[in-house]
């Protein structure tokens, strides 16, 4: 096994930290208080490629893989939270339907326009009845000529608010079909955004759907065939989840040694403390094995292989460990963490989501529960 990436992986790291150094980390604080991400800033994201890293460069892609998208979101999600979201929203799951279930037609269409940051992308599976319960979804889409008619509601929509094209998912007489909807369409209503704990910066919508009409060719994929296509689109959103909580973690450690070493009480530096140095070396030993988890579940997917299971233990680990790691980080810096005037605060309520979307906690250890009692305890 090769364990070490790339040059142009390397490369990829260098300039998504330096950029993330330079443009996100400076307005992260502005991000959760104005509930924002400014525009500007979403166009420099889409100057520097960082909405296309994964896909194929025929596509207009970097062509960079799951293993390079990883190695992205984790810089940005060092930054801002918020920002990683919106990315991880538009690139892993909105724009990552279309490409693995969609007809070259319909990624030619699109795939060029979302990968160059044109277009915005999210994925709209979430309803008011089907949460965790995905398969009973209750918008329906009825054929009419050439055309689709699609009415429903859906709620929880990440990049709703922002998304020029939405992934819907949605009942026929044949079952769950995909389709590519541009938000412009009438008969789409965009609620307000909620008001959220955590992510605040990251927009999330309901999404009402009265008698849109849908392009027969924007199907993705055959009808009564979307249910699997949504389930490895999300899959695809559990690896980011893993790397944005790496990203994350890296840094609440790096925050918090560097911290300790400053900070002092009795005479000397918290860091020379044992009580100290053993939340320091909890947070690294959460974040050692969430690294190769991540990047061992990227290189699978990359090589085609079914992460179903993998995908289930690295959300669960990762979304479990960073909440540790935040609460630790916090707890080192007493006082100043519990202050706005440090990021503690924010990576802390940012974490909380992390063990509910893109599938719960109890969701992964059904489907990993599920598989053991299947394979008589393989992995």
């Amino acid at each position: 096994m090769n364990f070490d990436f790339s040059k142009d992986l390397l490369m990829l790291k260098e300039v998504a930290r330096d950029f993330t150094n330079r443009e996100i980390k400076p307005l992260a604080q502005r991000i959760d208080e104005e509930e924002k991400i400014p525009v500007e800033l979403i166009k420099k994201l889409a100057e520097v490629g960082f909405f296309g890293t994964a896909f194929p460069e025929e596509y207009g892609g970097g062509g960079f893989g799951k293993v390079g998208y990883c190695v992205m979101m984790e810089e940005i999600a060092r930054g801002c939270s918020s920002t990683a979201t919106m990315v991880g929203a538009h690139q892993s799951i909105g724009t990552n339907a279309i490409y693995i279930g969609g007809s070259e037609e319909l990624k030619m269409k699109y795939l060029p326009k979302l990968c160059s940051g044109e277009m915005i992308a999210s994925f709209a599976l979430t309803e008011p009845e089907a949460g965790s319960d995905t398969f009973n979804l209750k918008t329906e889409a009825h054929k009419k000529g050439d055309k689709w008619i699609i009415n429903g509601s859906k709620i929880w929509i990440t990049n709703a608010g922002i998304a020029n094209v939405l992934s819907v998912f949605a009942r026929t007489n044949k079952g769950i079909t995909g389709f590519v909807v541009e938000a412009d369409t009438p008969g789409i209503t965009i609620g307000p955004p909620e008001k959220k704990l955590g992510i605040k910066g990251s927009t999330t919508n309901s999404i009402t759907f009265e008698n849109v009409e849908v392009p027969e060719e924007n199907m993705i994929g055959i009808e009564g065939r979307g249910f699997p296509i949504a389930m490895k689109t999300v899959e695809g959103g559990r690896l980011t989840i893993g790397a944005c909580c790496l990203g994350a973690s890296r840094e609440l450690l790096e925050l918090s040694t560097n911290y300790a070493k400053r900070r002092k009480q009795f005479g000397e530096t918290i860091s020379k403390f044992q009580a100290v140095q053993f939340m320091l070396a909890d947070m690294a030993a959460k974040i050692y094995p969430m690294e190769s988890i991540v990047y061992r579940c990227a290189y699978d997917f990359d090589q085609g292989k079914d992460i179903s299971v993998q995908a289930a233990i690295l959300k669960l680990y990762a979304s479990e460990a960073m909440t540790e790691v935040a609460d630790k980080a916090l707890q080192v810096h007493g006082g100043m963490g519990f202050s706005r005037e440090l990021p503690m605060e924010r990576y802390y309520r940012d974490a909380r989501i992390l063990r509910i979307f893109e599938g719960t906690t109890e969701i992964q250890k059904m489907i990993i529960g599920r598989h053991i009692i299947k394979s008589n305890g393989k992995i």
